[in-house]
């Protein structure tokens, strides 16, 4: 258990390392990728050559016996919502740092990119189940909160990883269309169906943080594993090259499924290792949209 100086210690770290880097390296990347994707109803006005036809109210131009069209304008203030893995499996690492680290780094980036651009960020934290809301809202206070929290929650009990709760809630809290990041190891099935739902109504980009040993099962001899989430324990032995097989194949499905489910869906999912530079990964993102 972290004392309060502990936290407030590790907060103000992550705080200088991210907010540094959401400054001078995504700011930009960011504010190019996402704003004037979403475009609210401003009014109308008259029809004049060269209008787009598509823009046309035919209401309004029933109704004056000529042609007007809509007038769209930019959204000036997006939200951004992070749903958060915090199930058992996120606390395993045996490369640079757990994957709950990089998720924890990854959410301050985005948040204070967000910040900088004006915009709201909220978070919902999951396991199996809700584990806590935080609605949308700006100011760095705001955005240390979510820090905090990134570091010291807890799931209630032992917990497995249930993506489609998250979603369902997002779908059933969240009213306005967002940019919404979903960041988990997707080690859950299935959760096709709820994310083309979110999909369709926000701007969602899925964040798959896995360790190197998720798939690679060093060959170590007769070894005794536990469960992240279940906390079950079993014997391997390591050095049996079907087991190393299949515990790679079990990934991959995994892997497989999480791909082809954001593929049918619409959305965008990237792929980052604990041992991997996640600035280069974040910025071949945001220069590709």
């Amino acid at each position: 258990m972290l004392t309060t100086a502990e936290i407030l210690k590790r907060v103000r770290r992550i705080e200088i390392k991210t907010k540094g880097l959401s400054n001078h390296i995504f700011a930009g990347e960011y504010h190019s990728a996402f704003k004037g994707r979403g475009m609210s109803f401003s009014e109308v006005r008259e029809y004049t050559p060269g209008d787009d036809v598509k823009s046309i109210d035919w209401n309004v131009t029933a109704r004056f016996s000529h042609p007007f069209v809509k007038v769209f304008e930019e959204e000036r203030e997006l939200t951004v919502m992070l749903l958060v893995d915090i199930s058992g499996s996120s606390l395993f690492g045996t490369q640079k740092q757990l994957k709950r680290d990089l998720i924890t780094e990854i959410s301050a980036v985005l948040s204070f990119s967000a910040a900088t651009n004006n915009d709201k960020v909220g978070v919902i934290f999951f396991s199996d189940k809700v584990e806590k809301y935080i609605p949308p809202k700006k100011g760095r206070s705001h955005i240390l909160r979510i820090i905090r929290e990134l570091i010291t929650l807890e799931p209630d009990q032992t917990k497995g990883t249930e993506i489609k709760v998250a979603l369902d809630y997002l779908n059933h809290v969240v009213k306005k269309r967002t940019i919404t990041f979903l960041m988990s190891d997707f080690v859950s099935a299935p959760y096709e169906q709820a994310l083309q739902l979110a999909a369709r109504k926000h701007d969602l980009v899925g964040v798959q943080v896995f360790d190197k040993h998720d798939r690679e099962l060093p060959s170590a001899g007769l070894v005794q594993v536990m469960d992240a989430e279940t906390k079950q324990m079993t014997w391997l032995d390591t050095d049996d090259k079907t087991v190393r097989m299949y515990y790679t194949h079990t990934f991959d499905q995994h892997s497989k499924y999480s791909q082809q489910a954001f593929r049918k869906s619409g959305a965008s999912l990237m792929q980052v290792r604990t041992d991997q530079d996640y600035v280069r990964v974040l910025q071949s993102f945001f220069n590709g949209r």
